[in-house]
């Protein structure tokens, strides 16, 4: 990328020209060479023509205005709330103040330029005891969204739902009652059908993995609790019933022409050594490590070795809900940061899981372990497993320090390291046939990163969440020079 700079270019993009004597001669002698034939030019990968190039993000991490218009409250409010269970206490309460700088954003959006964002409604504000009476001034702000991202030429991606769940239904079992996945339905209905003349991708529900294992199982997230096996299999099951109800309704209510899917967290199981032995285990683990969501999601049913390993504790379910559960959808999203390795193993399975020694690399976050080939075979298997035609990798991306130095700016190479080995794993599959349409990076902006508070920042544009300013780190100048160039050089 630096042959191509001026020394002004070089100046403003690193703050001295110092440096820009002694390089950029060097490399116009190496353009020049590339020119001639002398040596060959850099090899770039370029993606298909159409494909999209996005970022994300979550209304409760990045909105604010939790009491603004009508809100109803969230499990995340009374989770951030409740003293010892987020990083220093933070809470959502503010966030990015994203619902009153929707429009400042989407500015940044169109100048990195972003041709499709990923954004959530939150349930809360549409209906804010979870179900009754819609609350017209909640979906008039997403509506307001939407106009924007269009006019600025930015393809909306809807979310709905990213983990807050109305308080008021919590109160009632949550996602350990059924009549939560019935009321997400009539939720999703509703909201398709006043944005789906203009959005075109909806997706049901975003990582139930996580959700339902962190919140239910694990007490970490909200709404903290730490349930039985028996009961987290149960909550598990009412997660993907409430995707394909809410798939049904999506279909019921939106204008035609739409497509419906989901974002799920699936384990990217990967061969550790690409022979043909490894490949088939991590095929196998595909299938079987996703059994509780994406594969029942894509097969209607549960497996044989998943419903014999809980056993007395398996979810209780009938044809019906295995029917309304294995909908028909359009496209799957997948979530991807980190690789889950396999290798052949002579048990029942055929297959075995590799555990990660304290040595293997990661980034800010400790289980975010770098394993960008997670990228290539998760998708690769997706299409290959189930047939599916259309993935998107609805979030990836990376945790990192990010200081603001005293010159402005936010020099995170190791984000840039992350995304440019993801990327290159993602081109691989892709040109090899595989059916990826898009990439959302994760996330835009600096958010509230769950029970992590603000500790941690996954954007691509620094926020000071004092004074709300927002920076663009170097990674959103690389983000912005692969979507300039559909790809990689």
């Amino acid at each position: 990328m630096l042959n191509r700079f001026s020394r002004r270019e070089f100046a403003k993009l690193f703050g001295s020209a110092a440096l820009a004597p002694t390089i950029l001669p060097a490399l116009s002698t190496e353009r020049a060479l590339a020119q001639n034939g002398t040596i060959a030019p850099p090899a770039q990968q370029l993606f298909p023509n159409g494909f999209l190039w996005g970022s994300a993000t979550a209304s409760y991490q990045v909105e604010g205005a939790v009491k603004a218009d009508g809100r109803g409250v969230s499990i995340w409010d009374t989770f951030s709330h409740t003293p010892g269970k987020t990083n220093n206490g933070d809470t959502g309460d503010v966030a990015d103040d994203h619902y009153h700088r929707y429009k400042e954003d989407i500015q940044l959006m169109k100048a990195m330029g972003l041709q499709t964002y990923r954004f959530s409604v939150a349930w809360s504000r549409i209906f804010p005891n979870g179900t009754g009476m819609p609350n017209p001034k909640g979906i008039d702000f997403y509506s307001r969204v939407v106009d924007e991202l269009l006019a600025n030429k930015i393809q909306p991606y809807c979310t709905l739902f990213h983990w807050d769940l109305p308080q008021a239904l919590e109160d009632k079992g949550g996602w350990q009652s059924r009549e939560t996945s019935e009321a997400f339905a009539n939720y999703a209905g509703y909201v398709a059908q006043h944005l789906s003349d203009r959005v075109t991708h909806f997706m049901t529900l975003n990582e139930m993995r996580s959700f339902v294992d962190i919140g239910y199982r694990d007490g970490r997230h909200a709404p903290g609790l730490k349930l039985p096996p028996a009961k987290v299999n149960q909550v598990r099951h009412h997660a993907v019933l409430a995707h394909g109800l809410g798939v049904q309704a999506i279909r019921a209510h939106a204008k035609s022409g739409i497509k419906v899917g989901l974002a799920e967290n699936a384990e990217a199981c990967s061969p550790i050594i690409e022979t043909p032995e490894h490949i088939e285990a991590a095929r196998k683990a595909m299938r079987e490590e996703n059994a509780g969501y994406l594969t029942a999601v894509l097969e209607g049913k549960y497996t044989e070795q998943y419903l014999a390993h809980h056993g007395a504790n398996a979810p209780k379910f009938t044809d019906a809900d295995m029917k309304a559960i294995g909908s028909p959808i359009d496209f799957v999203g997948l979530n991807n940061y980190t690789t889950t390795w396999v290798r052949a193993d002579a048990d029942a399975k055929g297959y075995a899981i590799i555990s990660a020694p304290e040595s293997y690399p990661h980034m800010m976050s400790s289980w975010l372990r770098v394993g960008p080939q997670g990228l290539y075979w998760a998708p690769k298997f997706i299409a290959e497993i189930w047939g599916v035609k259309e993935i998107y990798i609805t979030e990836n991306g990376a945790s990192s320090t990010d200081v603001l130095t005293t010159d402005g700016h936010v020099y995170d190479s190791d984000r840039i390291m992350y995304l440019r080995s993801y990327l290159t794993q993602l081109h691989r599959g892709v040109s090899e046939g595989v059916p990826v349409k898009g990439y959302f990076c994760w996330s835009f902006m600096d958010n509230f990163e769950w029970a992590d508070g603000y500790a941690y920042r996954f954007g691509l544009h620094y926020v000071d969440f004092k004074t709300q300013k927002r920076t663009p780190k170097m990674s959103a100048h690389f983000y912005k020079e692969v979507i300039a160039r559909n790809g990689l050089a």
